[in-house]
């Protein structure tokens, strides 16, 4: 099982960068997935959320109207385009996946860097 995050990097605030997590290994399209980003010290936080079946999404308040959540299956991919970046969301940011079919299975990825700054 795999789950790789590309797309990081050194961005301006306002500028935009666009994540990509590639699965392998498991079901893709059976799991909900999910972005997490987290700074030293902190707790990770969930940023957004995209459900298997129908697509719904789910954004933390803090990101709402600025990123978007979409998936692919037929690639096995999640991305998150992120948009009117800020300083504060300098972060490592995870691909996460999961689902509860009986017993509860999820999955993490390594972690990309994001840094917003001038």
């Amino acid at each position: 099982v795999q789950l790789v995050e590309s797309g990081g990097g050194l961005v301006q605030p306002g500028g935009s960068l666009r994540l990509s997590c590639a699965a392998s290994g498991f079901t893709f399209s059976s799991y909900h997935m999910s972005w997490y980003r987290q700074t030293p010290g902190k707790e990770r936080e969930l940023v957004a959320t995209i459900t298997s079946a129908s697509g719904s999404t789910n954004y933390a308040d803090s990101v709402k109207g600025r990123f978007t959540i979409s998936r692919d299956n037929a690639k096995n991919t999640v991305y998150l385009q992120m948009n009117s970046l800020k300083p504060e969301d300098t972060a490592v940011y995870y691909c996460h996946a999961f689902r509860r079919i009986g017993v509860y299975s999820d999955y993490w990825g390594q972690g990309t860097q994001v840094t917003v700054s001038s």
